[in-house]
């Protein structure tokens, strides 16, 4: 990609699109297009046609979905697969339509099978049962990756897939039921430090295992592929280690400073009991991640605390 490229950042707002912005301004890109979703529903195929038809855009960064922690998923699961369905085929045929240059479909490990062999590797996609909690999501993603396929085999289009682990940091989600786990825990435990709580109640057992990786981080990964990768094959895009709920909870508890004691709630879902990726694909063109977690969870409160002091 040229400095003087025309950007869409589809999903600018979010965590996601918002370190891919911060990670293109700081590389020196100067024309990067964005929307917020009043301004433009990507939900809307006609509004999105438009939107195309008037901007042109050289590269798309697709980053906009509907996104949620496991209560979310569960509960919105309707919303979960429309949204993102309409969302990707929209701004992916679009960019067909329109000719744009490359384009990066960002998905998520919960595409992968529930019981798959550790640590997950590409060619384990479709290779079994969903996780039936976030089954809706999962499909809608595996969808778009088979979309990318798609049109980069009949139309010869240079688009591409990334699967990035469990994605925390600047700009996350902190919503007290439809948040992710770590903006979660951190959100609980400074109101647990700040109103003088004994404990604090964390979901499941504790025991499932999870991979994390800061969001900075992915939007460095995604610029390295835009300029490396013209693959066909989706990428992982990962931190090949991972840690226990407990763990993650006792690490947060300690950025955070609360001086309570955890209470494992057992009636609530696990989820999947493990979920590490392999990443080795990645590594081997060429990149790897920077951000260790402890690192990554203080600038993450230090961001959640200049919101919410």
């Amino acid at each position: 990609m040229d400095l003087g490229a025309k950007i869409f950042v589809a999903g600018h707002r979010g965590m996601v699109g918002s370190a891919v912005y911060r990670a293109l301004q700081k590389a020196g890109y100067k024309h990067l297009l964005t929307r917020t979703s009043k301004e433009l529903d990507l939900r809307n195929q006609a509004a999105v046609a438009d939107f195309f038809a008037q901007e042109q855009p050289d590269y798309v960064f697709l980053a906009a979905a509907k996104v949620g922690g496991i209560v979310a998923n569960n509960t919105y699961r309707a919303e979960f697969i429309y949204d993102n369905l309409c969302i990707q085929n929209n701004v992916i045929h679009q960019s067909y339509v329109h000719g744009v240059k490359k384009l990066m479909f960002f998905g998520s490990s919960c595409i992968y099978p529930k019981m798959a062999p550790q640590p997950l590797k590409e060619s384990y996609l479709l290779s079994g049962y969903l996780e039936s909690t976030n089954e809706p999501y999962a499909i809608a993603k595996i969808a778009g990756i088979k979309m990318i396929e798609a049109y980069r085999d009949q139309y010869n289009c240079n688009f591409i897939s990334v699967m990035p682990t469990n994605l925390y940091g600047i700009n996350d989600n902190y919503h007290p039921e439809n948040s992710h786990v770590i903006p979660a825990l951190i959100r609980k435990f400074h109101e647990a430090k700040v109103q003088g709580k004994s404990s604090v109640v964390i979901w499941g057992s504790g025991t499932p295992m999870r991979e994390f990786l800061f969001a900075d981080d992915l939007a460095s990964a995604a610029l390295y592929l835009m300029q490396n990768y013209d693959g066909k094959q989706f990428v992982n895009i990962g931190s090949n280690s991972d840690l226990s709920i407990k763990d993650l909870a006792l690490l947060i508890q300690k950025v955070v400073g609360f001086e309570g004691s955890l209470d494992f709630d057992t009636s609530k879902p696990d989820g999947t009991p493990k979920k590490l990726m392999d990443s080795s694909f990645l590594n081997q063109l060429g990149w790897q991640h920077s951000t260790e977690l402890a690192a990554g969870i203080q600038l993450a409160y230090a961001d959640f605390l200049s919101h919410n002091a």
